[in-house]
């Protein structure tokens, strides 16, 4: 499979996933929300009205142009949103970068792929069956698994404990620097810096 690198493509869509409306805001699920939201502050930009069934936000990094997308149909039905913003904007599949929570990742930990399967996420595989491709870039933000008798449905549907705001505050900044990262440097290069992090919390993101 051919990796999509810096000379490929000028367009990126970033696809952050989570759930519309206020009550979701601060919950564990939203964290691709969070992530693409202080992405836009950084690079100055702003949110469209709803088009497409999504936020969208257009932004440029260097001489990338970015489009931020945050779906409003609620998780499971991502895709709907993905699969009608890269129609119309003929935007090429591999160029899509999908920011996601991970229950399979331990709290703090972030990681980058390309492909595979959706580890039981229902947005990522409501993106990939729309488009009937797997192969786009995932940014996996670790949220950690459910204390024993709570159910993973429950678990990610809640906000982040006072203890854990912390390290959420910075696993997305980490989130920003790895979007940076793929499109400015490509995706081998991104893995190496993120994934050589030893401790998300005190890592200086200025060195990334």
């Amino acid at each position: 499979m051919k990796l999509l690198n810096e000379s490929d493509s000028r367009i990126f869509v970033v696809v952050g996933l989570g759930n519309p409306g206020k009550k979701y805001g601060s919950h564990r699920h939203n964290i691709g929300f969070m992530t693409v939201d202080a992405l836009a502050d950084e690079l100055g930009s702003t949110w469209s009205a709803v088009k497409h069934e999504a936020l969208t936000c257009l932004a440029e990094y260097g001489d990338r142009k970015l489009i931020l997308v945050k779906p409003q149909t609620f998780m499971n039905l991502s895709g709907k949103a993905v699969c009608k913003i890269l129609s119309n904007r003929n935007v090429d599949y591999r160029a899509l970068i999908v920011v996601h929570d991970e229950l399979d990742i331990s709290l703090g930990r972030l990681r980058i792929k390309v492909g595979g399967g959706d580890g039981g996420h229902r947005g990522v595989r409501s993106i990939a069956d729309s488009l009937r491709f797997r192969d786009f870039i995932r940014i996996r933000l670790g949220i950690g698994r459910p204390p024993p008798g709570m159910a993973a449905e429950d678990y990610v549907l809640k906000p982040f404990q006072p203890s854990e705001i912390a390290i959420a505050k910075r696993l997305v900044v980490i989130g920003v620097d790895a979007i940076k990262l793929i499109v400015d440097k490509g995706i081998e290069n991104a893995q190496h810096v993120i994934h050589t992090i030893k401790d998300i919390v005190t890592v200086d993101s200025e060195s990334l």
